[in-house]
């Protein structure tokens, strides 16, 4: 890559994004309320350029967005989703680019913990059984993500 395609790419956000579902043993899942616009999710971010491998997003995101840093717990599942980026973001990207990758990630805790939130972004955190958060997600990957982990952690009971 040129060092004059690297800085125009550099200049748009990356179409590719990771969502991790944070859930504990006991099956509650921890949702933020995002300030603007203005609704609940998973933990979620972009990759950045040139070259953040989706592991390191999401312990990145994860750091970044709740302050929590975990070595252990992770699962990759190995599982994207592809979804139109929305009207009013698609200035941020490059000219052309219509779709957004994310990838799906997960992290078990043994129980639930405070989140140190990222005024700028959420309002307010909480811890939920995972059944009850598929209901209060907006996007449909983050319902279909709760909906595969609540399916992994019933299989293993």
């Amino acid at each position: 890559m040129s060092a004059v395609s690297l800085r125009s790419e550099i200049a748009h956000k990356r179409p590719e994004s990771v969502l991790i579902v944070v859930y504990t043993v006991t099956g509650q899942t921890l949702l933020l309320k995002r300030t603007r616009p203005v609704f609940w999710q998973s933990i979620t971010g972009s990759l950045k350029w040139p070259d953040e491998s989706p592991p390191d997003a999401a312990c990145r995101e994860l750091k970044e967005e709740t302050g929590i840093k975990a070595l252990s717990g992770w699962r990759n599942w190995q599982h994207t989703y592809t979804f139109p980026i929305l009207p009013e973001y698609r200035h941020r990207y490059a000219p052309g680019v219509s779709d957004n990758k994310e990838h799906l990630f997960s992290l078990e805790l043994s129980e639930p913990c405070q989140p140190v939130l990222s005024d700028a972004e959420h309002s307010s955190s909480l811890w939920l059984p995972i059944e009850d958060a598929i209901t209060k997600v907006w996007s449909w990957s983050n319902r279909d993500a709760l909906e595969r982990v609540v399916a992994a952690i019933t299989a293993t009971d």
